[in-house]
């Protein structure tokens, strides 16, 4: 699409946002905390989208959200603290400014190294965060990031300043030494010490999935989904023999499980 017709159609984008918050009572009643929860949502429905790679839903939810950006944007000009200009202004110089590969040399006098690769615009990313006033290279994640998301995420930012290690295999002996470690507090029954252990092991795993370029997030969640197609299949099954899973014992629901992922592919 030229960019023509993109500004057209953002154009009416706001004009419709503009005439939905005059006259429609459910937008005008609308405010930045009742948008929240919604915006959340759309943005797992998007993840959801992206995990099935469905274009068509793919476009829908951006649409969504963008309506969202375009919504709070609304908020902010009634009450006189932002507006979509300034938004759109700030994310562009903010851009700008951290991709001087791009753009130039624009940082007082700093010098910069020459990227080579991804890692090396990653690195010069954080240097430059520090620049415009983060009192740390972990600044700026969300509180209410998922836990999963955030270890990742503050491994990589540790990783940009050379706090990583250098091989999988010493990663893999941090996942084994965190796995004695919980089992020594599961021994001792300490409940505080086997939480701690557990959260322990499982930020080791999410960095030993990073060295092996997995996203823990979304394996999970393919984890997640796979035992939900196998549990409802095993539902399915036990009804089909006229019982009912609580009435089975233990040793009649491992042989249907392994029947059922026999069945869908190990």
């Amino acid at each position: 699409m030229k960019s023509d017709n993109i500004q057209t159609e953002f154009s009416r984008l706001v004009q419709i946002m503009d005439e939905l918050r005059e006259k429609c009572p459910w937008d005008r009643q609308q405010t930045i905390q009742s948008l929240r929860s919604m915006t959340i949502e759309e943005t797992y429905e998007l993840a959801d989208a992206i995990d099935l790679e469905d274009w068509k839903a793919i476009a829908e939810e951006l649409g969504d959200l963008l309506l969202h950006i375009v919504f709070y944007a609304r908020i902010g000009s009634e009450k006189k603290e932002t507006d979509l200009q300034q938004v759109i202004r700030g994310i562009c110089e903010k851009l700008i400014f951290r991709h001087p590969h791009i753009y130039g040399e624009i940082t007082e006098g700093g010098d910069l190294e020459q990227v080579r690769d991804a890692t090396d615009v990653k690195k010069n990313w954080e240097k430059l965060k520090l620049q415009e006033g983060k009192d740390s290279v972990l600044s700026g994640l969300p509180v209410s990031l998922p836990a999963t998301v955030k270890a990742m995420r503050l491994q990589e930012k540790s990783a940009q300043v050379g706090f990583e290690w250098e091989q999988p295999d010493q990663v893999w002996e941090k996942v084994k030494e965190e796995m004695e470690e919980l089992q020594d507090a599961v021994q001792l029954q300490d409940r505080a010490n086997m939480e701690e252990e557990m959260g322990d092991l499982m930020f080791s795993l999410i960095n030993y999935a990073r060295f092996l370029r997995i996203d823990p997030e979304s394996a999970l969640e393919k984890t997640n989904k796979k035992f939900v197609s196998r549990f409802t299949a095993m539902e399915q099954e036990a009804r089909s023999r006229g019982k009912s899973m609580s009435e089975m014992t233990i040793g009649e629901l491992d042989a249907i499980w392994d029947s059922v992922k026999m069945k869908k592919g190990g």
